[in-house]
């Protein structure tokens, strides 16, 4: 993902290379749209039973027409800190509540959220309460694909029971269709790069577990009914229209 930012950046540096900005003052214009975005969501439905607060991070390209209207396709980069998988490796622990490494010393084990989604877009700008027409409250949905896991960290520590193929007996690896909806208001400058997005976001992932069995569960089958992961709060985005540059003028006595 840190590597799509960074083409993401250069993608920006290279429109940025011989582009003129308009005013865009006095009527809507037509015009590609490349960004990045930051989310910070609740989880809800079945999915906060395995994960607290999630970080959504990610770009997205579109295009605006001269209708205000927006197509567009968008990824993030899914994380967050807080697991709530109960148990998950009370058998790997000794009397003392201590999992030890393949030397005998203490581990340190470290599950994180990690995930991703990808999802098509088409939306609208209605140009009230701003300084153009091409600024206004800012609706979009879509629909796409989504894909999560807890992540399963030893460090720099060998445990053999957490090693390779074994992290996947605890993963959780989930996977489906997402829809998405978003609402906020959207602000692109007369002349500059000022140009941002902010509003509330949710997402419903329609997923299904992937996993076979659960290690720390080994005796209870694996549900494989549709799950409703839910996820919802504020998104924000930095974006740049992307201009033809204007045709000079030339005057002749």
């Amino acid at each position: 993902m840190r590597n799509c930012i960074l083409l993401a950046f250069l993608m920006l540096l290279s429109h940025f290379h011989g582009i003129s900005q308009r005013n865009v003052r006095d009527s809507a214009i037509a015009t590609p749209w490349i960004g990045l975005q930051y989310g910070l969501n609740a989880p809800g439905g079945d999915l906060k039973e395995r994960f607290g607060p999630i970080n959504h991070l990610g770009m997205m390209a579109g295009y605006k027409t001269a209708r205000n209207w927006v197509y567009g396709l968008d990824g993030n980069f899914m994380f967050g800190n807080k697991v709530r998988i109960p148990g998950m490796f009370d058998h790997l622990t000794d009397s003392y509540g201590n999992i030890t490494d393949v030397n005998g010393d203490v581990a340190v084990v470290v599950v994180n959220m990690r995930g991703f989604n990808v999802n098509t877009m088409v939306g609208k700008v209605f140009p009230v309460f701003s300084p153009n027409k091409n600024s206004g409250i800012y609706v979009h949905g879509g629909v796409g694909y989504v894909q999560y896991k807890a992540r399963v960290e030893t460090q720099e520590q060998v445990i053999p029971t957490l090693e390779l193929k074994y992290r996947k007996g605890y993963d959780r690896y989930t996977t489906g269709v997402n829809f998405h909806q978003f609402i906020g208001y959207a602000f692109m400058a007369n002349q500059g790069f000022i140009n941002f997005y902010g509003g509330f976001y949710i997402q419903e992932g329609l997923t299904y577990n992937r996993r076979d069995i659960f290690f720390d569960q080994p005796d209870v089958p694996v549900s494989k009914a549709q799950r409703l992961d839910l996820q919802y709060g504020f998104k924000v985005g930095w974006f740049v229209p992307v201009y033809k540059r204007k045709p000079k003028d030339y005057y002749f006595d």
